[in-house]
């Protein structure tokens, strides 16, 4: 470990971390209700409603069936939080917003301390926060960001306890411990092999840490996080063993089964880091770097963490974009490693002065012409008016002068800066606008039932052979069960209800149940996020409503 920097120490403490509060509060909360919800955010509210209406909070359930794909401790914040704030997704999202704040603080933390640097540690910040896949995980009620965020606060604490002193390690081991049991009760072994096994790889290979007279710390981490992150499998196992197994043979199935993608399906990576994809793919010239970079040390820790991270993930079957959100903190931490050398390298080697002017002009042009891509995609579309437009402007063109004069003048960190003022803006006066300019504009959303007095107080039920979405169940705030039509039994047990269906229910229904029941249109709904003209527009999203009642 290196000696902290005397100017970091002069730095004002509490200035820091007021700026860092800042921009996680504008970052994970600012606009939190403006973008629409997908797929994972209706299955845990969902999930989280029937907690709270049925009292299923260790058996859960999903429209009535059992839920046991996930782990329910992020489902259980969702439960708490409706049982407070029924229905309110933004409530929902502030939960979401906290674990994405403590994951930014956990990673400060660690860096700091691994460098003994605050500069490095803010630079690694900066463009964490400006990285759009954790900006969109960090406002979305789902799994993700809480067993990353736990287990960033596992990471620190191990870091702590492996190079504090052996005789007061062990409470840094039993923080590690619980923190790493709280991110498998989030998501499994997620994270446990996307964040912590890299970051192990990398420490191990640059800084060869000593365990020699830490073990008994060690053995109570992990006993702590097998009971923490344990104890409700095994509940589940003694209650429900029959389907228990069947679900984890399922999910460990859907890791080679489903979403299979090539092995280089990732070689894209870097562009998840989007104002800082061209730093990201020049840190990868490792050899180069270590003759020249004033941060060695870090540097390795930082592009090995990063590269065996992508390395892991690209090893496994099932790909997709949003799992390359672990691997965000040491690419950001790669890409500050180099702000930090464009800050003090006096004398720079050519090929640095080349990339920090080529980069920061490139953000600078590219600022300067989002007032025309604001204009096409909000004035246009009606999403915004020109009195914004003019805003966007002249905000975008202040932003625009900063970048090429701190381009010019060498000012790396205030280039960092000014794409986190950027992305603050944008979170702040625009994420309204960009949810807007991408809506149906003709949905008509099934949430209008919940208004409608004629079925407020009737099951809902669409036909067993039809697949109901998820999202459905959501936005109508019920549950949707299957009815089998062709059962005369059933469907005399369920009348008077609301049936759900594709097409109108005189067209589905048989025509013995025509002749027994009443049918009364109530309406015809799309739930459609996207525009007709969008190819993701499907008749999935399309139904219609009709109470059934006996004659």
């Amino acid at each position: 470990m290196i000696e902290l920097k005397q100017r970091d120490a002069a730095v004002r403490p509490h200035v820091r971390w007021l700026m860092l509060v800042v921009f996680c509060l504008i970052t994970f909360f600012a606009n939190r209700g403006a973008l629409p919800t997908d797929i994972m955010e209706s299955r845990n509210i969902v999930t989280a409603r029937e907690m709270v209406s049925d009292g299923n909070w260790l058996i859960p359930t999903m429209n009535g069936e059992l839920r046991l794909e996930k782990p329910p401790l992020p489902t259980w914040v969702a439960g708490v939080v409706e049982e407070f704030f029924p229905d309110s997704l933004s409530a929902q999202r502030a939960a979401a917003g906290v674990m994405g704040t403590l994951l930014t603080l956990y990673l400060f933390l660690l860096i700091r301390y691994i460098s003994r640097r605050s500069d490095l540690a803010e630079a690694t910040v900066l463009v964490f926060i400006t990285c759009y896949n954790l900006v969109l995980m960090g406002r979305s009620a789902t799994w993700d960001i809480y067993c990353h965020a736990f287990m960033m606060g596992g990471i620190y604490y191990l870091t702590r306890a492996v190079y504090y002193d052996r005789r007061r390690s062990l409470p840094f081991f039993a923080l590690a411990g619980v923190f790493m049991g709280l991110s498998f009760l989030s998501k499994g072994p997620v994270s446990f092999y996307a964040l912590l096994l890299p970051y192990i790889i990398a420490l191990a290979a640059v800084a060869r840490p000593s365990l020699r007279g830490r073990w008994g710390g060690v053995a109570l981490m992990v006993a702590l996080m097998v009971v923490v992150g344990g104890w409700w499998y095994v509940y589940l196992l003694v209650l429900h063993p029959v389907e228990a197994q069947s679900v984890f043979h399922k999910e460990s199935g859907a890791w080679s089964n489903h979403n299979v993608r090539p092995v280089w399906y990732y070689w894209r990576f870097f562009l998840e880091m989007g104002a800082w994809s061209l730093l990201m793919l020049a840190s990868l010239a490792i050899p180069y770097w270590k003759r020249h970079i004033t941060v060695k040390r870090d540097y390795l820790i930082a592009i090995t963490w990063a590269v065996a991270s992508i390395v892991l993930l690209s090893l496994m079957p099932e790909k997709k974009t949003r799992y390359l959100l672990p691997s965000l903190a040491p690419c950001s931490y790669a890409v500050a490693c180099l702000i930090v050398h464009f800050k003090e390298g006096r004398g720079l080697d050519a090929f640095s002065r080349w990339l920090f002017k080529v980069n920061g002009w490139f953000l600078a042009v590219v600022v300067a012409a989002l007032p025309v891509v604001v204009y096409f995609f909000g004035v246009r579309r009606g999403t915004m008016d020109m009195a914004d437009e003019m805003l966007v402007a002249i905000v975008m063109l202040i932003i625009a002068v900063w970048l090429a004069w701190s381009t010019t003048w060498n000012r790396p960190v205030a280039m960092a800066s000014g794409i986190a003022v950027l992305f603050a803006f944008v979170e702040i006066f625009l994420l309204g606008a960009v949810g807007a300019a991408f809506t149906n504009p003709d949905a008509r959303s099934i949430n209008a039932v919940c208004s409608d007095k004629r079925v407020n107080t009737l099951p809902f039920y669409h036909p067993a052979k039809e697949a109901i979405r998820i999202e459905l169940v959501y936005e109508a705030e019920r549950k949707i069960l299957p009815l089998d039509i062709d059962d005369s039994t059933a469907v005399a047990r369920a009348l008077p209800c609301a049936l759900v269906t594709k097409r109108w229910a005189r067209e589905e229904l048989p025509a013995w149940l025509l002749q027994r029941v009443d049918t009364v249109a109530v309406g015809t709904y799309d739930d459609n996020k996207h525009p007709k003209s969008d190819r993701h527009y499907t008749s999935d999203f399309i139904n219609h409503v009709t109470i059934l009642k006996r004659k």
